[in-house]
């Protein structure tokens, strides 16, 4: 097995280091993140980290990269205390990398691509037309990371919309069925599928497959 030390990685050339600890921690999420500006211009913008923080209250995080230079989605989401979290799916691809594009500030991704906004009553944020999973969420908080100049920003999950096939009795959302697919890396596109599903474990008991319930 290959080894490189800190001090390898900090002297690789800015691309190898790039693709090299992007990919090196696994799979990631995708989704398109989507908002609207106070004077009514959307924005979509792909993201890789999004996360799950917890389930009661329902929160949601993501970093958001140094704001030194114009971030539409930042700016969106202070200013209205709203965005959407799109899932992406195989046919999405090609159009949702495009939004990672540095257009000028004030300039919609929605316009550049093929993406279409998808309108819900009573919600003025853009959702992504097509996505099976769908979060309208409201800002609530942010962290600013000084070992990187980054910041975590925390949000509630308001609305959660899903493609009915896709929901187990028990609630859990078997995505692969939706064909969502998962970021290796900065460009390398995944379309996973479930192999398996566990019961909740417990210290001393071998864990059970819920396939061989």
């Amino acid at each position: 097995m290959k080894n490189i030390s800190k001090d390898a990685i900090d002297q690789m050339e800015k691309i190898e280091r790039l693709n090299l600890i992007n990919s090196c921690t696994g799979y990631k999420s995708a989704n398109l993140l989507a908002t609207k500006s106070v004077d009514g211009k959307s924005n979509v913008a792909i993201f890789s980290s999004i996360t799950h923080l917890g389930s009661s209250p329902a929160l949601i995080g993501f970093i958001m990269r140094p704001t030194t230079v114009p971030r539409d989605t930042y700016k969106n989401i202070k200013e209205t205390g709203y965005f959407t979290v799109n899932h992406i799916t195989v046919d999405m691809i090609a159009d949702a990398h495009h939004t990672s594009a540095n257009y000028e500030l004030g300039i919609s991704e929605f316009d550049k691509t093929n993406l279409e906004e998808e309108y819900k009553n009573g919600i003025e944020t853009p959702f992504v037309k097509g996505s099976p999973v769908q979060l309208y969420c409201k800002y609530v908080n942010e962290y600013y990371i000084k070992e990187n100049d980054t910041i975590h920003l925390i949000a509630s999950i308001e609305n959660l919309f899903f493609e009915e096939e896709l929901a187990h009795k028990d609630g859990w959302l078997q995505i692969d069925r939706g064909n969502v697919v998962a970021i290796n890396g900065l460009d390398g596109y995944c379309l996973p599928k479930l192999v398996d599903r566990f019961q909740y474990a417990r210290k001393e008991i071998p864990s059970t497959s819920f396939s061989k319930k």
